[in-house]
């Protein structure tokens, strides 16, 4: 259908003016809470997609992954797209459990971290601290921590899981105590991007925060033994030895995946479709690679058979089809 719209004579190049105000008036916004660990790769998926879609406009918030859940199940606030730093966020808050409302049924995997601890050339100990010796280090006085909360986001609860299978891996039972000592509730934020600048002017000496973001900032960074990173699939079931005790219940380990479904309640169902596609295909699974994160060579999806039909040819289901 062809519309006609008058513009005003007077306008600077009228007709251009006129069109190039049109063209934003039919722009479609689709909105996507994510992970703050995301707001760097998202940025420049978004960028991508906006260039390829002209009449999309991505309106993208990023927080704590759980903080960003319960925005949705708790405060019923509109998005089209949900991305976490943990997929068993979104079954937890998003599948309708105990008589709340449903507002997803499926979820994709797209990326793979890490949890680590960044640090700079200013850090207390930078030149010491190794792989071996790190947990005697970030255990001395004076030694300053930031670590998001692990109430409202993953790697919070991440980073206390890690220290928990820490007090096992090295026969010592005082590490995660010692360690967290020097990581008070004064050097948590709701998500540890909103410490960087902190680290970076030396407020801090230490970030735990995930690999990832090491490489999107050019951190120094430990190079943790995979079984405690929480990086590697084939320690699961070591990984869920640790556990981390919050106001949501004790949350033990498993495998570092994030992952995104589309809303139930979408305002744009097709727009996020195709949102989605972008970022499951090689050109976003190309920059969350550059950014620092380990992809799939095929998404994995929990549930695919709920997915909308144009996206179940883009993964294979999740292994085990566990939450």
């Amino acid at each position: 259908m062809h519309v006609k719209f008058r513009c005003s004579k007077m306008a600077v190049a009228g007709a251009l003016l006129c069109g190039a105000a049109v063209s934003v008036a039919q722009a479609k916004t689709l909105t996507v809470f994510a992970a703050g660990t995301l707001a760097v790769p998202f940025t420049q998926i978004n960028k991508a997609f906006e260039k390829a879609h002209p009449d999309i406009k991505v309106h993208a918030q990023f927080g704590g992954s759980v903080k960003m859940a319960r925005k949705i199940a708790d405060l019923h606030q509109s998005a089209d797209i949900l991305a976490v730093a943990d997929y068993s966020v979104i079954p937890k808050y998003m599948f309708g459990h105990n008589g709340k409302p449903r507002y997803a049924d499926w979820y994709a995997g797209i990326a793979r971290n890490a949890i680590t601890f960044v640090y700079t050339k200013q850090s207390k100990f930078a030149s010491k601290i190794n792989a071996k010796n790190w947990y005697k280090l970030l255990s001395k006085p004076g030694v300053e921590i930031g670590r998001s909360d692990p109430n409202t986001d993953p790697s919070g609860y991440q980073t206390v899981q890690m220290l928990n299978l820490a007090n096992d891996y090295y026969n010592d039972a005082n590490i995660e105590k010692q360690v967290l000592a020097n990581a008070p509730k004064g050097n948590m934020r709701d998500t540890e991007t909103h410490l960087i600048s902190a680290l970076q002017i030396g407020q801090i000496d230490y970030l735990a925060i995930y690999r990832s973001d090491a490489i999107q900032h050019h951190f120094k960074y430990l190079h943790l033994p995979a079984k405690l990173n929480l990086s590697d699939p084939r320690y699961a079931s070591y990984y869920g030895k640790g556990v981390a005790h919050t106001s949501n219940g004790d949350i033990h380990g498993k495998p570092i995946v994030y992952a995104m479904t589309i809303l139930k309640q979408a305002e744009h169902p097709k727009l996020a479709q195709t949102y989605t596609a972008f970022v499951l295909g090689p050109k976003g699974r190309a920059i969350l690679k550059k950014n620092g994160f380990g992809t799939f060579s095929k998404p994995v999806a929990y549930h695919p058979d709920n997915m909308p039909q144009p996206l179940q040819a883009l993964v294979r289901p999740w292994p085990g089809q566990g939450q």
